[in-house]
């Protein structure tokens, strides 16, 4: 398949839809719903529910053009054997019980993608211990094996998971685009920060452009 185009920051992101992975990071209830650990940190989360349309247009546009698609969740085991002590001390509600569950563990309701963007057959759910998507998972060797070289990204939050799974894919050669509407922090300032830091230097850690660019890009 020749290659596509998408008008993006600071300049044309190019890409194969073949050897291109779009990947969703941590559209999770326990980030986007209330009662879950967004909201125990004391944010409000509709800002990053509020994204989900968006995500989902990408999404489907993605499916549409037979690209491969992978999901992550951040959380942990159930007996919390894998939550550093220190993370534990800074967030303290991991494990406790919620609204939804215990909070950040796997197999609870809240753990789980929203049902809005609900993985299909055949589409990759990585469940990830941190804040990238390549510490302790086998991602790097999903990608490998798929001949992928570029991703595009989307979820939440901006300045963590989603910006620390792009620096982490920037030092292992892959050519990363964020969306900026399809992503979302808690604080908008944070959000315009995230965008500002992966496009500068002539795009340091890769490209940002809006769902709308995207979206051509994906129909050429």
């Amino acid at each position: 398949m020749s290659e596509s185009r998408i008008k993006a920051q600071p300049f044309e992101f190019t890409f194969n839809p073949d050897r291109t992975a779009v990947m969703i990071i941590d559209m999770q209830r326990d980030f986007c719903a209330r009662g879950g650990f967004g909201e125990s940190l004391g944010n409000d989360v509709t800002p990053t529910a509020a994204i989900i349309p968006t995500v989902r247009t990408v999404l489907d546009a993605a499916r549409d053009r037979g690209m491969f698609v992978i999901h992550t969740r951040e959380g942990h085991r159930p007996d919390m054997s894998d939550v550093p002590k220190a993370k534990k001390r800074r967030s303290p509600a991991i494990g406790e019980e919620g609204p939804m569950g215990r909070i950040l563990i796997r197999g609870e309701y809240g753990h789980d993608i929203v049902d809005e963007l609900q993985p299909r057959d055949g589409e990759i759910v990585l469940d990830k211990p941190g804040k990238g998507a390549f510490y302790e998972t086998d991602l790097e060797l999903i990608l490998r094996n798929r001949g992928i070289d570029s991703l595009i990204v989307m979820g939440v939050t901006t300045h963590v998971c989603v910006h620390t799974t792009i620096r982490e894919a920037n030092d292992r050669g892959y050519e990363c685009l964020m969306v900026e509407d399809g992503t979302a922090t808690f604080d908008p300032r944070d959000q315009e920060a995230s965008i500002r830091m992966i496009n500068q230097q002539g795009g340091i850690f890769g490209w940002t452009a809006t769902s709308n660019e995207v979206l051509k890009g994906l129909s050429n």
